[in-house]
């Protein structure tokens, strides 16, 4: 059921605490194909030449905690095979562990960044299938009508392929590139979809309790945050040392779209704090949601 959020809603910048810029600069330009938009001080802004899809914040003193609330995974979205063709090469050529994978619909790629931050990297690929919700779960029906569960080994070879020259895989990530969903380990299923489709407005494409998930989405999307239980129900928000998720933006177009959302939050009894960049408001894992519009995120240029 709709709650009126504007389809065109998508993911924004990604924040995320980490213990060595220098470091996190060399793979996430290097290995990951981003460009280096600007840097302040401890903080580095980095993206596809466009909007800034990663906003990295240096603190040498942050660790890991394994059992609190916070990121699964960011997951770039990139526009075509081609492009996550030339993904793969680089983690090949680079000996980088991933996990290739064929959800049948998307095409992605898993793994970790130095600090173990989750990352997938995947296109669309519609034309080979959709995903299906039958009896709390999600399964993937390919072109041809046969089923799959969408966990398939990804066809590698016929990936790379694609690339038809050493260099082809060394210049920068295409500059349609964007933030197409996130997942977040949360502590408890029913308030995180209470918040996400009853406050901000989300569409709930499914909540498979048999799994410990559930996927919201605007405009029929198969997934814009996906929610999960599997750290255990009950789990602490990260402490604030914690390396990882710092927050991440839910871009709505324009500020009618963004009226009706705010109203929702002030009527939960949630506070909404305001900033240029946008509205800040906190989840009930301590997950920090920002609030905003292309308008807003153009006129501050993301100085936090």
């Amino acid at each position: 059921m709709s709650t009126g959020l504007h389809p065109a809603t998508q993911i924004g910048t990604v924040a995320l605490t980490i213990n060595d810029l220098e470091r996190s600069l060399a793979f996430y330009q290097h290995l990951i194909g981003l460009r280096l938009h600007r840097r302040d001080g401890s903080i580095a802004y980095l993206g596809a030449g466009g909007d800034d899809l990663l906003v990295l914040y240096h603190e040498p003193h942050a660790r890991r905690y394994r059992t609190v609330c916070g990121l699964y995974h960011f997951a770039i979205l990139l526009p075509n095979r081609y492009e996550l063709a030339r993904a793969l090469a680089r983690l090949y050529q680079a000996h980088y562990p991933h996990a290739p994978t064929d959800h049948v619909m998307t095409k992605s790629t898993y793994l970790d960044d130095p600090d173990g931050n989750g990352i997938e990297i995947y296109c669309e690929s519609p034309e080979d299938g959709v995903f299906v919700m039958n009896n709390d779960i999600f399964f993937a029906r390919r072109a041809d009508g046969s089923l799959s569960d969408g966990r398939e080994p990804l066809d590698v070879p016929a990936f790379l392929r694609l690339i038809h020259a050493p260099d082809e895989i060394v210049s920068p990530i295409a500059t349609e590139t964007r933030i197409g969903h996130i997942h977040l380990h949360v502590a408890d299923l029913d308030r995180a979809v209470q918040f996400y489709h009853g406050v901000l407005g989300f569409d709930v494409q499914g909540v498979m309790r048999r799994f410990q998930m559930a996927m919201v989405s605007a405009g029929g999307y198969h997934h814009h945050i996906g929610l999960n239980t599997w750290r255990g129900e009950g789990i602490p928000p990260a402490p604030v040392n914690a390396i990882g998720l710092r927050w991440f933006e839910v871009v709505l177009p324009d500020d009618e779209a963004l009226t009706p959302v705010l109203e929702r939050v002030q009527a939960a009894g949630i506070a909404c704090e305001q900033h240029p960049t946008g509205w800040h408001v906190v989840d009930p894992f301590g997950h920090r949601v920002v609030l905003t519009t292309p308008a807003m995120r153009a006129n501050t240029m993301h100085h936090r």
